[in-house]
């Protein structure tokens, strides 16, 4: 347990959620009080990777665990913005 620390990918969209999703799931698999998603790579996030992220945000909150994002973009947080996401998400 403790912080697991997981760097993003230039673009989270339908060909790379899918391994972004199965690395998350290996590097959470023994637990974790803490998911940072370090996002300084990411230049775009497509409703494929909004979903990652809403996966493991209620995975966080059903361990009583915490997710954050950080280094997020202008552009991606605009992202967020537009579909909601800010009001759920921690972003630092």
């Amino acid at each position: 347990m403790g912080e697991v620390v997981f760097n993003g990918y230039s673009r989270i969209d339908t060909l790379s959620a899918p391994k972004m999703q199965e690395e998350l799931e290996k590097a959470t698999a023994d637990g974790f009080e803490k998911l940072v998603i370090d996002m300084k790579d990411t230049e775009y996030i497509s409703s494929a990777g909004l979903r990652v992220l809403l996966m493991f945000q209620k995975k966080s909150a059903a361990q009583s665990a915490s997710m954050v994002l950080r280094n997020v973009s202008e552009d991606v947080k605009e992202i967020f913005d537009v579909t909601g996401f800010t009001d759920f998400l921690t972003i630092e």
